[in-house]
C-alpha cells in the first residue's frame, strides 16, 4: 500500500457523495435529463455531461431558458426521478464497507433532494446514515464546499479530518475547498477523469479499522 493512497494518519470521518459514488444512478438520471433535454431544445449530448454532481435547480438555472421556473423544473425533474428506480444499484463492495464504519463516524453528503436520496438508497440495498447531507440542507450546493463542511460540522470533525469519497468534478471541486483529503470513484466513470486524487474503481479491496483514535482505510493486495 503506498503511504500517498489513503492518510495513514487516523480520520474523525469519511464523507460519502451518493450518485455515481456509492450507487449507480446513471441510466435512470440521463433517462429522465435527455427527456427534458429534448423537450427544451437543448443538445442532449453536450448537456448530459453538465448533469453530475450538482443540484438540478443549479443545472437548470446557469441555462438561463427563457420563461423557464428553474425550482419548478427541478421539482418535477425529482418526481420523475423518484418513479425511475428499477435499475439503480450499489457499487460493488460499497455496502459492505459503508457497514463496516461507525455509524456516527460517515455520512452521505449529496446533491440530491433528500426524498431521492432515500428513495435511491432504498432501491440499491443501501444503508441510510444517521447523517444524510441532502440538496435542500445548504444555500450554495457543490462545487461550493458547504456541503462538506457541514456534514463534517455535524460529525463533530473538522473538514480537513475527514476523507471524502466522490466521483464527480463538481463534488471534488467542493472537497478540495472544504480542505478534505479525497478519494475518486470511477466505477460510472466513460472516461479518466485527471485530478491529481488517488482513484478506485470500486470498494471490494477496501478494508477500514476504527478506534478511539480514529478511523484507518487500507487497499488490499
Amino acid at each position: 500500500m503506498p503511504e500517498t493512497f489513503f492518510p495513514t494518519r487516523p480520520l474523525a470521518a469519511l464523507l460519502f457523495d451518493m450518485d455515481g459514488t456509492i450507487i449507480s444512478s446513471i441510466a435512470s438520471a440521463e433517462r429522465i435529463w435527455s427527456r427534458w433535454a429534448e423537450a427544451h431544445g437543448l443538445d442532449v449530448a453536450a448537456f448530459l455531461p453538465t448533469i453530475h454532481g450538482v443540484r438540478s435547480v443549479e443545472t437548470i438555472r446557469r441555462l438561463n431558458l427563457p420563461g423557464v421556473d428553474p425550482e419548478a423544473e427541478a421539482a418535477a425533474i425529482t418526481e420523475a426521478e423518484m418513479e425511475d428506480v428499477g435499475d439503480i444499484i450499489a457499487i460493488p463492495g460499497a455496502r459492505s464497507f459503508l457497514e463496516a464504519l461507525p455509524r456516527e463516524r460517515w455520512a452521505i453528503v449529496t446533491s440530491a433532494p433528500r426524498r431521492l436520496a432515500e428513495r435511491r438508497l432504498a432501491a440499491a440495498g443501501m444503508p441510510v446514515p444517521d447523517l444524510l447531507v441532502a440538496a435542500e440542507d445548504v444555500a450554495q450546493g457543490k462545487p461550493a464546499p458547504d456541503c462538506f463542511l457541514l456534514g463534517a460540522e455535524r460529525l463533530g470533525a473538522a473538514a480537513s479530518e475527514c476523507l471524502v469519497f466522490e466521483d464527480a468534478l463538481a463534488g471534488i471541486r467542493a472537497a478540495e475547498a472544504a480542505g478534505a483529503g479525497i478519494v475518486v470513484v470511477t466505477a460510472t466513470h466513460h472516461e479518466p477523469v485527471k485530478t491529481g486524487h488517488p482513484a478506485i474503481a470500486d470498494y471490494t479491496r477496501l478494508r477500514v479499522a476504527a478506534d478511539r483514535s480514529g478511523i484507518r482505510v487500507t487497499r488490499a493486495g
